[in-house]
């Protein structure tokens, strides 16, 4: 289903940047499956969020990996932590499992999504 048009102007107020994972833990808290994922945005500091990416990836191996994030959205509490950013992802076909969005290059810390 496509969703209503926007404008130009609506896009321009979302803050989407690049980040690299320096550190991520299972979320015991949580109903669902989780982690507990820091990012290192550059100049923007380090920020966390609570992913439900349990059933594709470990948590080690999100270490390094750069995602991209939505970080003006206002902190959401999730179970025991408050969320700073949204991390993106699609969903596959088959199960429904979230897919990390990355650049195809690595970029600095703190890059926007134009």
């Amino acid at each position: 289903m496509e969703k209503k048009l926007i404008e130009w102007s609506d896009f321009e107020k979302i803050d989407i940047r690049v980040g690299t994972v320096i550190h991520s833990e299972i979320n015991e808290k949580t109903f669902k499956p989780s982690f507990i994922i820091h990012v290192d945005f550059g100049p923007l500091g380090i920020k966390k969020t609570s992913a439900q990416i349990t059933s594709l990836y470990q948590h080690p191996e999100l270490v390094g990996k750069q995602v991209i994030g939505i970080l003006n959205f206002p902190k959401k509490q999730i179970a025991n932590m408050k969320s700073d950013f949204l991390l993106l992802g699609s969903t596959n076909e088959q199960n429904n499992d979230v897919v990390i969005l990355e650049p195809e290059r690595k970029v600095s810390n703190g890059s926007k999504v134009k």
